[in-house]
């Protein structure tokens, strides 16, 4: 069978591959957390519109999806921010980057598993 060589189709494959070759361990019960913590977009705060899976560091540029990397996002924020960093795209769309910021660390931490405690050497 013939591979179609179609700019959508080499963008795909290399999406596949890319996603293929790091561990994403976000689990679905994640995922429900994550949005029930947020309420809404993580970037412009809509409600009651379906959210999807939005990295904060894009794939591209080495992220995954894990709880630390998602949060969730309208169609039209995830579509607009693409792969772009997000501070810089929170400021070029005039969003409040701080409270982004601010809201994205105390949700990472209230969800996050705690960090084992080590011995102190004796």
């Amino acid at each position: 069978m013939p591979v179609s060589r179609s700019r959508k189709a080499r963008a795909a494959r290399k999406r596949k591959r890319r996603m293929d070759s790091v561990e994403h361990d976000l689990s679905d019960a994640q995922w429900d957390a994550l949005r029930a913590a947020w309420g809404g977009c993580a970037y412009c705060g809509a409600t009651g519109i379906p959210l999807q899976r939005d990295c904060v560091l894009p794939l591209s540029r080495g992220g995954r999806y894990t709880l630390d990397n998602i949060v969730p996002a309208c169609g039209s924020c995830n579509a607009s921010k693409c792969n772009d960093e997000v501070t810089g795209w929170l400021r070029r769309r005039r969003l409040d980057e701080r409270a982004f910021l601010v809201r994205h660390l105390e949700v990472r931490s209230t969800l996050a598993p705690p960090a084992p405690v080590a011995d102190a050497p004796a």
